[in-house]
């Protein structure tokens, strides 16, 4: 149990998050920061698209530093996590995506997690969530419910909203899958830019992720993430059975708070229109200042103390 009521900033700015650790998981062997005693309760965070484990960088002495264990991982596709096969399939879809979590938790021998994340880490911790509730102690998760099917994605959206989505409809292209391989590192911090319009961060915070993009699976595994929702690849039949159950949106049980910059600038919906998603404990924070997409990093307090406050509602 973690009694305090509230994280404390670190006295100096944190830049790194130490020795990495490696780990088999699953298909990969998972490249991962841990901080934090071993023996306390377990938070894991998972980042998104494009960003990597340094968007976790102020959260993790907050939540290290009131006893948490803080496992940070990268994603398939990203830094030091590799596939252990050459033969397997360079597979983005999000139920292969959440199965390398429940995997790195079963290699890591932990039962139960506070789970929290944004972008794609917010899909992994919805799902988990949702259809492992006894591996979800609790869950933080940027811009809500974000579980959805490849039937949903044919619906158009308005214009302004199809807009935000350029970057989709770029990769469906061959055009597009040779670009982004080209211009790997310009295209992603476009997208920071576009996606936190009021964050003004250095050339040192965006290089110390982008050197996470050099994976040699990474182009391959983010255009097949976003063709095969637009049904555009295929996915592996093994997930077929639970994407089925991820189509029918199922509803979340465990104790839950969902976070909102007020500047966000990729695609979101209001909180009303999922707040029904949470049948348990639920709660609802926008943070102001400013802060866009890459909530974690942009306001590193308020994230820390969601993971806080739904551990509290998890005990209660």
């Amino acid at each position: 149990m973690v009694a305090q009521a509230n994280v404390s900033a670190p006295t100096t700015p944190n830049t790194s998050l130490g020795p990495l650790k490696q780990i088999d998981a699953g298909v990969l062997d998972v490249g991962y920061a841990e901080a934090g005693p071993s023996s306390g309760p377990t938070v894991i965070l998972l980042h998104g698209w494009p960003y990597d484990i340094h968007s976790f960088v102020e959260v993790t002495p907050r939540l290290a530093s009131v006893g948490y264990r803080v496992i940070i991982p990268y994603l398939r596709g990203y830094g030091t996590t590799s596939f252990l096969s050459s033969e397997t399939f360079r597979n983005g879809q999000p139920a292969a995506l959440t199965l390398d979590a429940i995997a790195l938790m079963d290699a890591l021998k932990i039962d139960s997690a506070i789970v929290a994340g944004f972008d794609w880490g917010a899909r992994t911790a919805d799902i988990v969530a949702a259809l492992w509730p006894q591996r979800c102690r609790a869950l933080v998760s940027v811009s809500g419910y974000l579980i959805g099917s490849r039937e949903a994605n044919k619906k158009p959206l308005p214009p302004a909203a199809e807009l935000q989505w350029w970057y989709q409809f770029y990769f469906a292209t061959e055009r597009g899958g040779l670009g982004y391989r080209q211009y790997t590192r310009d295209f992603n911090k476009l997208i920071w830019q576009l996606a936190s319009p009021k964050w003004q961060f250095d050339d040192a915070t965006f290089d110390r992720t982008a050197a996470s993009f050099d994976n040699p699976d990474h182009v391959n595994i983010v255009i097949h993430n976003y063709r095969w929702r637009l049904g555009l690849a295929q996915g592996e039949s093994q997930y077929d059975e639970l994407e089925q159950r991820l189509a029918k949106g199922p509803v979340i049980t465990v104790p839950t708070i969902t976070l909102e910059g007020d500047a966000n600038g990729a695609f979101h919906l209001p909180a009303s229109a999922y707040a029904g998603k949470f049948s348990g404990k639920y709660e609802h924070r926008v943070i102001t200042g400013g802060i866009g997409h890459n909530l974690p990093q942009e306001a590193p307090q308020a994230f820390a103390q969601a993971i806080l406050d739904v551990g509290l509602m998890s005990e209660e």
